[in-house]
């Protein structure tokens, strides 16, 4: 069992370190801020989080809420000196296993890790029977293609808490799969048959957001010739997806909450309440807590939002997962256009592996369907990708002559001493005159004249 221990009283630290390898638990590290505790988390995989509410400049509900979403298989135990009733909630609600109210009784704190780690296994266990076969991934989200340990827990943790029906906000880079994820918590959620109604927030003009989200009678306004279902009522008995919800204005963001809280709302120009039973899946790209300290989002929204929190890792974070979607991609594209393409050249592999795509998915998937488009081979090439010169180098090699690989070599050797003669004639084994009689012949040669003009 490996545990941290977060407090920024160092007698607390020592005390409880003590009281836990007295009980036969040795992997104990310890933390007295908030800001480094947050770094340990994310990078390193413990299993119990013993996490001290009030401590200055970060607290534990901070230190909860930023990293529950990188470690959903971490326990964490809250232990406060304050007894108070709403925090507990909050707590609880933010992903904290327990909650305990100092001073701790030392057997009542080992019961509660003891309980937690149990618990801990219960859910790598559903998480490991969830996604057994070959793709780890749960059935409802089978339309994500990884094979990444870290993609395949958030998945698992992410169909445990679909069950639930609260809200659930997406955070992740653009591209990332956040609507793929929503849909997959909408199969794996209490009303899997209802609609999935996707909106995208910044699309909505200000002036249209009530007739748009709340519908409108007929007659509401100039124009409204028919009643119409706002997004709301179109998504009864389903979900509500809100993509780019950081982008609604403060102004409307008060409607949104009151529908949140009240489950009902008033078309435009109708007086008759409509109630819904709708799950709200939120999504940002953006840093919405962020935008609470700057005035820009409300606070009292953004925790109605986000019960759960999940926070998908960018592609360039997702180990192994770029040969897989190639794969794919490659078989999509091949379809979708009646190709024949076997597959990727090694060189073509190692470029997209040394990719950062800063459009991650969405992004890499463009370029593979580009390839095929103009694929003119059996195998994708590096100059398919456009990531290199579509001709090949000079330098590359290939099957060729004994000259033409003497002069290749030759080039080679000249470029990387940097045009200097003498150096080049001594690492090949020959004079200067005869590297002399060799360059001046092969400048003949449209393949090499430019590049030995430039050396």
């Amino acid at each position: 069992m490996r545990v941290l221990i977060v407090d920024d009283e160092e007698v607390a630290l020592n005390s409880v370190k003590r009281l836990l390898k007295w009980r036969g638990i040795r992997n104990v590290e310890t933390c007295n801020s908030g800001k480094e505790a947050i770094a340990k988390i994310r990078e390193t995989d413990f299993d119990i989080v013993l996490l001290d509410l009030l401590m200055p400049e970060i607290d534990g509900l901070q230190i909860l809420e930023s990293t529950r979403p990188y470690r959903p298989h971490t326990e964490f135990i809250i232990l406060t000196a304050i007894d108070d009733i709403p925090t507990t909630v909050k707590a609880i609600r933010l992903g904290a296993y327990d909650y305990l109210v100092k001073p701790v009784d030392n057997d009542l704190l080992f019961l509660a890790i003891k309980r937690a780690y149990e618990h801990r296994g219960l859910l790598i266990g559903l998480s490991a029977t969830a996604g057994y076969g070959k793709s780890k991934v749960p059935n409802a989200f089978s339309e994500i293609i990884t094979q990444c340990p870290q993609m395949c827990s958030l998945l698992s943790y992410a169909q445990v808490m679909a069950g639930g029906g609260n809200p659930i906000m997406i955070t992740g880079e653009s591209g990332t799969g956040k609507e793929l994820v929503a849909k997959g918590i909408h199969q794996a959620g209490p009303m899997p048959q209802g609609p999935f109604i996707a909106v995208n927030v910044s699309a909505i003009p200000a002036s249209m957001f009530e007739s748009q989200f709340f519908g409108h009678a007929k007659g509401a306004f100039t124009g409204a010739d028919m009643p119409y279902r706002g997004y709301f009522e179109q998504a009864d008995g389903g979900t509500l997806f809100l993509d780019e919800i950081g982008e609604l204005p403060v102004g409307l963001q008060t409607k949104l909450l009151r529908v949140l809280e009240e489950k009902s709302f008033y078309p435009l120009g109708s007086s008759k309440p409509v109630w819904v039973d709708v799950r709200v899946i939120s999504a940002s790209n953006s840093n919405i807590e962020q935008g609470c300290q700057e005035g820009n989002f409300r606070l009292d929204l953004l925790y109605r939002l986000k019960s759960v929190h999940i926070h998908l890792p960018p592609l360039r974070e997702r180990q192994g997962d770029i040969p897989l979607l190639a794969s794919h991609f490659l078989r999509r594209a091949c379809s979708s256009y009646n190709k024949e393409v076997l597959g990727f050249s090694s060189e073509a592999m190692d470029l997209l592996n040394s990719r950062p795509y800063p459009g991650n998915v969405r992004e890499f998937a463009q370029i593979i369907e580009n390839a095929v488009l103009i694929c003119d081979s059996n195998l994708v090439l590096p100059g398919h990708l456009g990531m290199v010169s579509a001709s090949p180098s000079p330098l590359a090699r290939r099957l060729c002559t004994l000259k033409e690989n003497d002069e290749a070599q030759l080039v080679y050797v000249l470029t990387n001493a940097k045009g200097d003669r003498g150096k080049t004639a001594q690492i090949l084994g020959i004079t200067i005159r005869q590297l002399q009689r060799k360059i001046a012949a092969m400048k003949k040669n449209p393949q090499w004249e430019s590049i030995l003009r430039d050396i």
